[in-house]
Parts: C-alpha cells; structure tokens; sequence
C-alpha cells in the first residue's frame, strides 16, 4: 500500500508535532506496513528495521519478535548506545548476520508487534494500518506462496492474541487503511 503525497505529508507533520525519534508502524500481516514504512524512512532519511527480521519464524510470532526488539534496539537507543540486531534467515532457519543501525533523528520500526507498549516509554509515535483478514491472506499467499497458508492461518491467529493483549490498534496515534487512506486518529474517537 503506498500513501499519496497528501497523507505522506499528513502523517509526516503529525510526527514533527509528536516530535518522535522512533516511528512504529504495526498492524497484523498483510495490511501494508513495509511499503509505508519505506515511505516514511526515504521522507525522514530515517533507517527502517523490519520485524520480519526480528522474528525466529513462523512459531516466535509478534511475542518473540517484540522481545527481540526490545533487547536488541529499544533498550539501547533508550541507553543511548549503538543499535543493532540479528537478522533471522527465514530459509535457513537461523539466526543470520547483525546489522547496525547508523544514528539518524528518526528511526522506523515495522511489523507485527512494532507498536507494543514497550514503545511507549521511548515516545514512539504508533501509526496503526489494517486490511480485512481475506484481502491479508491473499497478500500474503500472493507473496509467500500457497505453500505457507498453514503459516499464516496459525499467524494470524497469534497475532489476533498479541493485538488483544498489547491493545495495540486502540494505543495508535493514527490509522491508516490497507488501501493508503487515513481513518482516525485518537482524538477522532473521543466523545466532544
């Protein structure tokens, strides 16, 4: 999903209002996130971590890439020291190479469990994108092959689980659809 210039500028003063140095971008698979993501890194010169990486699989589900996150790159950005992380080889199934992440006024974080309450200490400004389960699956089947639906059935349903616990979508600063376009933000659900 790529935003239009007009919602890329919307959500980028949104963040300079917040003045946020780190940008999480959650929402469960599928809906759109990495492509945002890379918009917003490119807009804010920023360097983008997935939590694609983060994960060690298909069974640590956003739980375990949420630790990871935290051991790995929030807690030392919150020490201010060096980040870097593991990435998780996915074919090889094993952990891979670090990669460090050079210092910059912002850093993006998206995925599954990216907006966690373990962001909130830091600041983090939390967009919130969502698709419907059917148009997530076939994205996801589209890229990952039919070979994986067994993958993400069981996914989704964890991060259905995730999402209840952390309240994730209900913390967010602002929501986007699957499609690009804004649909709330906090202050849109509060009675007047």
């Amino acid at each position: 999903m790529t935003v239009t210039p007009g919602v890329l500028g919307d959500v980028l003063e949104r963040i300079r209002v917040a003045d946020a140095r780190l940008v999480c971008v959650d929402g469960p698979a599928g809906s759109g996130k990495t492509t945002l993501a890379a918009q917003l890194g490119d807009a804010l010169e920023a360097a983008v971590i997935h939590m694609d990486d983060l994960y060690e699989g298909w069974a640590a589900g956003p739980d375990g890439g949420a630790a990871n996150l935290r051991r790995w790159v929030l807690d030392p950005l919150a020490a201010g020291e060096r980040v870097r992380y593991r990435r998780y080889d996915w074919v090889a199934g094993e952990w891979a190479e670090w990669h460090d992440v050079p210092p910059s006024p912002h850093l993006v974080v998206e995925g599954c469990g990216a907006g966690a309450r373990q962001v909130d200490a830091l600041g983090a400004f939390r967009i919130w994108v969502e698709a419907d389960d059917a148009e997530r699956l076939r994205r996801g089947l589209e890229r990952d092959g039919e070979e994986a639906r067994e993958h993400w059935l069981c996914w989704m349903a964890d991060e259905a689980g995730h999402y209840a616990r952390e309240q994730t979508r209900e913390r967010a600063d602002l929501r986007l659809d699957g499609f690009g376009a804004l649909t709330s933000a906090p202050s849109d659900d509060r009675p007047t």
